[in-house]
């Protein structure tokens, strides 16, 4: 994706506010990860168990729900973005494409040695890279469908995919690496010496591209900032109206209906505890309804975090990979250091640490990506347009 550099006289502008919802959601996703490399003793399931897992815990995992809808959304806007520049319209098929093998390609070397530290791992996990790199290599086809083709496709398999839950394959048929592949979560191959597991099913995911692409013209020239606001604002805030009606009356969209809790807060939790694996309707009205807000509230808003945000949401994929290999690097020095006590790694006691571990690593991870964007935006080189 082709973006710039962002200061505070362009910050307000249409196109900038994408990297400043783009880097805080890649902040957010920051607590998530340093929880799972030094919080990982304290699993949580999906969704999660509202009756034992900690509320702080809970809600910070909620959080960190809103950042991959976002990711493949924005995503899908900037390949609209690309596909209509001030020269005219362009395909984007040959963009979308090699950036997606690309993806794909990072996903299975780069991003799993970074979470196990080991190549090859003894589990191969197809997650978020890889699912972002096939959603747009979808999407080098889709696109070129009209609009309101692409607005019914999307909200199809978002919406419907619920009616194929059903569906079973017998393991080990063509049928099973489909499902698997597209909608249910599992082991592409379960046994040897190296596993292959899907984590990502892929399908929600093309829908969730293909709307964030149908979206698009919400940013075109022509479209006035106002309008564009009170368009964002509408879908957002439909978006989470629907959500209370089907999660308040557990009427469809998510497997596993709220209960009442023993108190208030458990309560909440339950309401809002989605499936993210395959991310459900309600998981993608909540993330999605949020984030159409962010975007609405975000274009007029400047100020020094603001700034900060676009600055990593304009090197998303160095962000990704330089804080993986940080937290590797932390990892092991943590165990080398203070020795293993959870298995065979060090983990923190409490939540409260991982939130402080995060908000340190926000200034490492600033100044390399500050560097990479400036880089990036006065390079003639090809390949620093994939990062």
């Amino acid at each position: 994706m082709t973006m710039t550099l962002i200061t505070s006289s362009t910050l307000r502008t249409r196109i900038a506010v994408i990297d400043v919802l783009r880097g805080l959601v890649m902040l957010i996703m920051l607590f998530d990860h340093v929880r799972e490399t030094v919080f990982l003793h304290h699993q949580v399931s999906d969704p999660m168990d509202v009756a034992s897992v900690d509320p702080a815990l809970f809600f910070t995992r909620l959080a960190a729900h809103v950042c991959a809808p976002m990711f493949v959304f924005l995503t899908g806007l900037s390949a609209w973005l690309y596909a209509h520049p001030a020269a005219g319209p362009r395909s984007a098929s040959g963009f979308l494409f090699k950036r997606g093998l690309l993806l794909v390609v990072l996903e299975l070397v780069f991003v799993n040695f970074a979470w196990s530290g080991a190549f090859p791992p003894a589990v191969l996990y197809l997650q978020v890279i890889w699912v972002i790199g096939l959603a747009m290599m979808a999407l080098a086809v889709l696109h070129k469908f009209p609009l309101k083709i692409l607005v019914l496709l999307g909200v199809a398999i978002v919406a419907g995919q619920h009616l194929l839950t059903g569906l079973r394959a017998e393991e080990g048929s063509f049928a099973y690496y489909v499902l698997t592949v597209l909608l249910q979560r599992g082991y592409l191959v379960a046994d040897g010496a190296m596993k292959i597991k899907v984590s990502y099913p892929l399908l929600p995911w093309i829908g969730v591209i293909v709307l964030g692409y149908a979206a698009g013209p919400l940013y075109a020239r022509s479209r006035s900032p106002e309008n564009r606001r009170r368009r964002l604002l509408a879908l957002g805030a439909g978006s989470l109206l629907l959500l209370a009606v089907l999660r308040g009356f557990n009427i469809y969209g998510e497997t596993l209906p709220w209960v009442a809790g023993d108190t208030a807060v458990r309560t909440v939790m339950s309401v809002l505890n989605f499936t993210k694996y395959p991310p459900s309707l309600d998981f993608l009205l909540f993330t999605l309804g949020l984030g159409m807000l962010g975007l609405a509230w975000l274009e007029s808003v400047d100020n020094w975090f603001t700034r900060a945000c676009a600055t990593f949401g304009g090197a998303p994929m160095f962000y990704y990979l330089l804080h993986l290999y940080l937290l590797l690097a932390i990892g092991l020095t943590l165990t080398a250091v203070l020795g293993a006590n959870h298995g065979a790694r060090y983990g923190v006691e409490h939540i409260w640490q991982v939130w402080l571990l995060a908000l340190l690593l926000m200034p490492v991870l600033y100044f390399p990506c500050r560097a990479f964007a400036n880089y990036k935006r006065t390079s003639t080189q090809a390949w620093v347009r994939y990062f």
